[in-house]
């Protein structure tokens, strides 16, 4: 479902003139043309309106991908992003749908096919945490995560097989996590949902290697994000104590490795989990 709300009221703000009406452009001025490694292919992120996911379908954007656009809240942050992606003579679609929900994803399929056609790249990126001792942990503190990051992977990367599997491009990148390699205190939940995705694209990899689609994730270490923001700073020098790097990652760094592995560079690489975060190994 295509949202205008934030795209109509950003667009006033910026001057930027509407196309004449009967061309058949989007409600956007067209401003450039972007040709790069993407050109010409389709991508869906999920739970792109902000943070990591913004950044990663900016970035697949710059180099030419059209992108459609998840996310389960913050219409106005999706409908700014469209309008960034659109500015640059991409096409974009915006789709408010809960991962989790096998049926919403279903009709999220729908709308993309009708609107802007089969997906050439699923970047499995929403993620949810519920961070308590695993003592105080309530069932539905456990179930919440789980659906989210790990059920909600299984529905849209089983929904959109078919679009990954006609196209000549092929590409399933799912976001991961250090804590699902290492683990942290107070996030057995986040922990074993991330854990799980490693497991899921390395068996799925091989399902689909004879098919030429490849199945790959990325591991963001500490990345400065509003989950991060929200930690004290006693407990932030700490943290950055053990990064070799010394500094937490950036969005963009993470939404580098994933342009990489969208693209045909990366043509050879499956059921590989690649790291970004400053060297922290355990």
């Amino acid at each position: 479902m295509r949202n205008f709300r934030g795209i109509v009221a950003e667009m006033m703000q910026q001057q930027v003139p509407a196309p004449a009406q009967g061309m058949g452009e989007t409600p956007i001025q067209r401003i450039r043309k972007i040709d790069g490694k993407l050109t010409g292919l389709k991508a869906l992120v999920t739970g792109a309106s902000r943070g990591i996911g913004r950044e990663i379908a900016m970035a697949l954007a710059e180099e030419g991908a059209d992108v459609a656009i998840n996310y389960n809240r913050s219409d106005d942050d999706a409908d700014t992003l469209a309008m960034s992606i659109e500015v640059m003579g991409k096409n974009t679609w915006v789709y408010p749908a809960d991962i989790s929900d096998y049926g919403k994803v279903q009709a999220m399929k729908t709308s993309l096919a009708k609107y802007l056609g089969p997906i050439d790249i699923l970047v499995n990126n929403a993620g949810i945490n519920v961070d308590k001792l695993f003592s105080k942990m309530q069932p539905e503190d456990w179930n919440k995560v789980l659906a989210i990051n790990l059920i909600g992977v299984f529905n849209c990367t089983r929904i959109f097989l078919e679009d990954l599997l006609a196209s000549k491009h092929g590409r399933i990148i799912n976001i991961t996590s250090i804590v699902g390699q290492m683990g942290n205190i107070g996030q057995v939940n986040y922990a074993a949902s991330k854990a799980g995705i490693i497991g899921m694209t390395k068996a799925l990899a091989k399902e689909l290697a004879s098919k030429s689609v490849t199945v790959n994730a990325i591991a963001p270490g500490f990345i400065e994000t509003s989950m991060l923001a929200g930690v004290p700073e006693k407990i932030r020098e700490r943290i950055i104590e053990q990064i070799p790097m010394k500094r937490f990652g950036q969005p963009s760094e993470v939404a580098k490795a994933v342009v990489f592995l969208a693209s045909g560079d990366a043509s050879y690489i499956t059921g590989h989990v690649l790291n970004v975060n400053g060297g922290q190994y355990l």
